[in-house]
């Protein structure tokens, strides 16, 4: 049986290494490392322009509404008016939460055409160095492979490094929804990936989508790669803050509360992601049965309990996972608390057998994603438990 308790000795040294890995880069970076740069961007644009607009002689709702009253408003829309909006503010209502989400994958499609022929005029543009010729060329091409046939994305800006998220499956007729929240250096372009595929929020998502249809074939499952918040960007004074996760937290219980339908929903928060799901635990909507956290710096919580939250929540680390090392403290705003592989934190605690280190979870084949599958079909008494006995299925 494998123990994730650490010692009396071993927490002091990583409470120690906390601080001075805190002092460092505070020294090195100044605090203006944790503050957020201004300036206009496309979406902020175009918002701009929705406020002003209207439809037929009609005002538009207020972008920040309840879902609930944006909900109302398109239904009181031909599907003329929809398509009309749509496109004439594709990036308003590609990311709003509340319109249907049909007409939200056709607005992002008329989004991601400007966005590749800004791109490509952008690779044109000798005033630009090579280096952004070449980025404009990366970006350009990551934004054709989201226009590729049966690619659904709930949400698209490409501001600065970008955010999005994808669909798998029906979202309306699913029986059964998961929501993969990833970690750090995560964005537009590192979205998927041809290498490490499966380390990636496109990669761990379709894993998991055809490990729960092989699970289970006669439930209908729909995934959603969630990459729409701004990650810290590697492993620097934001992935040591809240800062980042506090507005993930908050994007993440907006589109949570937006989803069409009440099937019963998963989330499956990996590394600094496992920070925003423990942030936005306790205000989910009950449709969220359960958090699942992999390879996870803590949740700022003290124990599962203090997440506020309904919703079971698991936990799992492999043997080499380097996070294992980070040290699990929580000063103010820096550090994310205890580890949630710990006994005295409370979750429960699943086999990671197979996978490798700290991006292997979604590996096909693997111990850990069939676990995940399993709690996103609802066959919980199926999961594998760490410590090789059933402690982790107990009252499911």
């Amino acid at each position: 049986m494998t123990s994730f308790d650490s010692t009396p000795s071993l927490n002091i040294w990583r409470a120690l290494l906390a601080v001075a890995v805190v002092f460092v880069m505070l020294t090195a970076t100044g605090w203006t490392a944790v503050r957020s740069k201004g300036g206009s961007t496309p979406l902020e644009a175009a918002l701009s322009a929705w406020n002003r607009g209207g439809i037929d002689g009609r005002d538009l709702p207020d972008p920040e509404a309840p879902a609930k009253r944006i909900s109302r408003f398109f239904a009181t829309l031909s599907n003329a008016q929809q398509d009309r909006l749509a496109e004439r503010y594709s990036l308003v209502v590609g990311n709003l939460n509340g319109a249907p989400v049909t007409l939200r994958y056709a607005a992002n499609r008329h989004s991601l055409h400007k966005a590749v022929k800004a791109e490509r005029e952008r690779m044109n543009d000798t005033r630009l160095s090579d280096t952004g010729r070449r980025d404009a060329g990366r970006r350009m091409h990551r934004f054709e492979s989201f226009l590729k046939p049966g690619r659904d994305l709930l949400a698209f800006d490409p501001s600065g490094r970008g955010r999005v998220a994808e669909v798998l499956g029906n979202l309306e007729k699913a029986e059964r929804v998961s929501v993969v929240v990833p970690g750090v250096d995560t964005d537009l372009l590192t979205f998927q990936k041809t290498f490490g595929r499966y380390s990636a929020t496109s990669g761990m998502s379709r894993a998991l989508y055809r490990t729960q249809r092989a699970e289970d074939p006669d439930t209908r499952t729909a995934v959603i790669a969630w990459a729409d918040y701004t990650a810290p960007g590697g492993v620097g004074m934001d992935a040591f803050t809240v800062r980042r996760a506090e507005d993930g937290a908050l994007r993440l219980n907006a589109m949570l509360r937006s989803l069409p339908g009440r099937a019963p929903t998963a989330l499956y928060c990996h590394s600094y992601g496992s920070v925003v799901c423990g942030l936005a635990a306790r205000e989910l909507p009950p449709r969220v049965r359960d958090i699942a956290v992999a390879g996870s710096p803590g949740m700022r919580a003290e124990t599962a309990a203090d997440l506020g939250t309904s919703a079971r929540v698991w936990a799992m680390r492999d043997e080499d996972d380097w996070i294992a090392d980070v040290p699990h403290l929580e000063v103010g705003s820096f550090g994310h608390g205890v580890d949630p592989v710990s006994a005295g934190f409370g979750a429960r605690v699943l086999s990671a057998k197979d996978s490798v280190g700290h991006t292997g979870y979604f590996e096909p084949g693997t111990e850990s994603l069939r676990n995940f599958a399993r709690i996103g079909v609802g066959r919980w008494d199926e999961v594998s438990c760490a410590d090789d006995g059933d402690a982790c299925r107990a009252h499911v």
